[in-house]
Formats: structure tokens, sequence, C-alpha cells
């Protein structure tokens, strides 16, 4: 059902787009929390990637080929709330967590909560059926790993 309405809000020159699974449509919702406020930065990027890779196996090659590819996605797709649909009707309750810390993480990755980004998180995390205390801890965690302290050029706090 999913893959009738989003290729129905598929522009015709995307037809060689994949059909989006749970990593796309994250991928995808990463892309747009990145791009939202109109800078869609080099460091945003970068730790798209590195979720990428660290929730699907992925070596950075691949990350980044996956990530082009939510990026297409991501420009010819219909509402966010499809994409957490789809994420929800195809993983359990932890990966939906993971996926939701993820977002939350590009969020905060410029160290500043704009407005636009917050509201495709909220909508993203109604659409993979979490509760609002599930948005609050994953903001929290996503925070908790921006400040955690940096020792021999590490961040210990498993940041992407």
């Amino acid at each position: 059902m999913l893959k009738k309405l989003f290729q129905a809000f598929r522009p015709p020159q995307n037809k060689n787009l994949p059909d989006p699974d749970a990593e796309l449509a994250l991928g995808a919702l990463l892309v747009r929390i990145a791009q939202s406020d109109r800078a869609y930065l080099l460091e945003e990027i970068s730790l798209i990637d590195r979720i990428l890779a660290r929730l699907y196996g992925h070596n950075a090659i691949e990350a980044a080929k996956v990530r082009a590819t939510c990026e297409k996605l991501h420009a010819a797709a219909p509402e966010t709330d499809t994409f957490g649909k789809l994420i929800r009707e195809t993983t359990g309750l932890e990966e939906r967590m993971a996926a939701l810390d993820a977002l939350w993480e590009v969020v905060l990755a410029d160290n500043h909560e704009h407005q636009g980004e917050v509201e495709i998180v909220n909508d993203a995390c109604k659409a993979m059926g979490l509760s609002v205390i599930d948005n609050k801890r994953a903001r929290e965690k996503a925070r908790a790993k921006l400040t955690r302290p940096v020792i021999d050029g590490v961040n210990n706090g498993g940041a992407a």
C-alpha cells in the first residue's frame, strides 16, 4: 500500500529510484532534517553517513551511496509521515527508537534546534508510533552525546 502511495507522488523523472525500505526512509528523513534550515552542512552530511554506517553496517563508501539515494528520495518524496509509517510498519520498537535517536542527532548536529527540524522529528515520531515521552528521551540522549567530554580526540559518548 505504501509502495503505491509513494509511487503516486514520485515525479516521472525519478522512475529509477528504488522503492524505499526502512533504511532509505530513515536516511531520507535525516536528509530532510539536515536540509530543512536551508544549510546542508558538511558536518551534517558526514553525520548522516556515520549514522547509516552504524545502524546498517555499511562502510564509508556504502553509507555515502545510500545517503545520495536518500537525498534523491527526499527530493521526490511526499510528506514526512509516509517515511515514518514505512519505518513503523517494517521495523520493531528498538529499531524505531534508534531511528528517532538518529533524527535528534542530526537536529542537534549544529548545536541549534531549528523549528522546522523539530517539527519534522515530531511528525516522524508520531508516524513511527512513538510517544511524546519517547521523543523527549531521544532528544536528551542526543544532547548527552554532544556534551560528553572529548578525550584524546575521541568523543566517548559513542556518537556516530
